[in-house]
């Protein structure tokens, strides 16, 4: 059984490390989930947001039993000094709906869990607030259910979008289980052209944070493999 699992949110946030792993579809509580295997590891994407990262790493906890759950994809800057593609792993995690804060072992920083798409006005009220670095959607909930289980927990993110840049409303295309409905975006964007460089850009970015995720997380699961080989 796999000994290290990842939680994302959507595919495209670790596309470029899935390609050539196994694809298994099983059920969970009445929901079918895709998880990725590969060696000691699996990977399952749960939609976005604290709602679909828990359910998703509830999953994964009960059907594969892993001694650490990582959680990774993108996260937004909060931090002026953090670029598209850079890779951030905090050592505190937030959950803004109460204000609690984890520490986790390793990594440098902090990075809140937000329960929307946060623009560049949230972003500056999520830094004064908190004190962090980055913002994402699912880590705090991911945290939650490795702490419930007594199961070890990390986080790496790749920052997607910068601190000032304006995210394109976004949240309205989300749905009850965490699935990004794109085609109703791209519906969307299509008619209003002032979003068109906006949502190009964001697209560029999602791209360009990509690789070194999928690049740090190939060299994360080398390491991780020569230690449970070794063992």
């Amino acid at each position: 059984m796999p000994k290290v699992a990842i939680v994302a949110a959507l595919e495209r946030e670790v596309s470029g490390l899935i390609r050539n792993w196994n694809r298994v579809e099983q059920k969970h509580e009445g929901r079918r989930f895709t998880f990725f295997e590969r060696d000691e590891m699996v990977l399952v994407c749960g939609g976005i947001g604290v709602g679909a990262a828990r359910r998703a790493a509830e999953a994964v906890i009960a059907l594969y039993r892993p001694t650490l759950v990582q959680s990774v994809g993108f996260a937004g800057a909060l931090d002026a000094s953090l670029r598209v593609g850079d890779l951030f792993t905090p050592s505190v995690v937030i959950d803004a709906r109460d204000g609690s804060r984890i520490d986790i072992a390793g990594g440098e920083g902090v990075l809140v869990t937000f329960m929307a798409v946060a623009g560049a006005e949230q972003k500056i009220k999520l830094a004064h607030a908190y004190g962090a670095q980055a913002v994402d959607m699912e880590a705090s909930a991911v945290l939650a259910a490795a702490r419930t289980h007594g199961i070890a927990f990390g986080a790496t993110k790749a920052i997607s979008d910068e601190f000032d840049f304006e995210m394109p409303g976004m949240d309205r295309f989300i749905d009850a289980e965490g699935r990004f409905r794109t085609l109703s975006f791209v519906a969307f964007a299509a008619l209003r052209p002032w979003l068109w460089s906006r949502v190009a850009t964001l697209s560029s970015n999602s791209s360009q944070a990509a690789k070194p995720l999928a690049a740090q997380l190939e060299h994360f699961l080398l390491e991780a493999t020569r230690r449970y080989e070794s063992v």
